[in-house]
């Protein structure tokens, strides 16, 4: 197999596990918790074809580093990096409205639903959010069950509930 010149990726810990990180030369394609089988499948990219790079040689995976640093000690509540998530066009819509999602606050599937203007669609939506390639900066943790539980994250559900209380208490 060849390595797709495309697309780099780098590691970085992280307080809920080592996060692989995967740019294009358009932006971001991927955060991945590196110790979760089928990961990589999960959002469509083959890791063999993906090469390892050191952040300092690649802007755009230095700069999520960075920013993905700054977002786990407290000190960042958005992120500023271009995007380039591969999915369907209602994927990325899901995604989209993902990102409006205000920091340290849920909403729920059928809320989100609704932002779309399909109310109908909650299911459709809560997959869509399972394949979120960027989890964290596409903060599909701040998605609920109706009835307030937490549900459905890829990453696990102590990852979701980590990544929530870590947003209350910056808040």
């Amino acid at each position: 197999m060849t390595t797709d010149t495309a697309l780099g990726s780098t590691t970085m810990r992280s307080p809920i596990g080592e996060i692989t990180i995967v740019a294009s030369a358009a932006g971001l394609r991927a955060t991945l918790r590196a110790d979760l089988e089928g990961e990589w499948r999960r959002v469509g990219l083959d890791q063999a074809k993906v090469g390892s790079v050191e952040p300092e040689t690649s802007p755009m995976l230095d700069a999520a580093v960075t920013q993905l640093a700054e977002y786990f000690a407290g000190a960042r509540r958005s992120f500023d990096l271009p995007l380039d998530p591969h999915g369907t066009d209602f994927q990325r819509s899901v995604w989209d409205s993902l990102c409006r999602i205000p920091f340290a606050t849920t909403s729920t599937y059928a809320e989100q639903a609704n932002s779309l203007g399909r109310p109908t669609a909650v299911r459709a939506v809560a997959a869509a959010n399972g394949r979120n390639p960027l989890s964290v900066i596409v903060p599909c943790h701040r998605v609920i069950g109706a009835d307030g539980t937490l549900t459905g994250f890829a990453w696990g559900l102590d990852a979701k509930a980590w990544l929530l209380e870590h947003e209350r208490a910056a808040a």
